[in-house]
């Protein structure tokens, strides 16, 4: 069955729609008008009036992305990184969404709290338990040396109580 064509202003309105919905970024945006037929120049031109009309702006994508990313999945910095680099943003608007991580604070927090709640989930004859946390922590995308800072606090209060 052949693709039902439209013009290029039903496809720059679906795209405000779409844009409208959640922050997107280009590459999303161009893979849309790949699926509606427009490629070259043309694609190019809706994604200029996008721009220009403020429907499509990487760095409000970046940030947005990055603080969704932290408060819900709690995934940290490395993780987010690239993942947005996967998605071909700038390394200023990358730069901006870890700003914006750091001045929501609580990062350290986070990354105790998940290790807390991951803690209960293993036995505690389990040998390998610390490893384990630590690539649980990994594999969110937290950094190694704070990772090991947070687990080293958390024996300590093991230890303590």
């Amino acid at each position: 069955m052949a693709k039902k064509t439209i013009s290029k202003e039903a496809a720059l309105q679906k795209l405000q729609a779409f844009c409208a919905y959640q922050e997107r970024c280009h590459s999303e945006v161009m893979a849309k008008l790949r699926d509606f037929g427009f490629y070259g120049d043309v694609a190019d031109e809706i994604v200029a009036q996008l721009i220009e009309d403020n429907f499509l702006n990487e760095e409000r994508f970046a940030i947005a992305y990055a603080r969704g990313k932290f408060r819900m999945k709690h995934w940290g910095k490395i993780r987010i990184r690239q993942e947005l680099k996967m998605r071909q943003i700038p390394d200023y608007s990358i730069q901006q969404a870890m700003k914006a991580i750091d001045t929501e604070g609580g990062y350290l927090e986070v990354l105790e709290k998940i290790l807390k709640q991951k803690a209960h989930e293993i036995a505690d004859t389990d040998p390998q338990k610390t490893a384990k946390l630590y690539a649980f922590a990994l594999r969110r995308g937290f950094e190694s040396a704070l990772i090991g800072d947070v687990l080293k606090k958390l024996k300590l209060e093991e230890n303590e109580s």
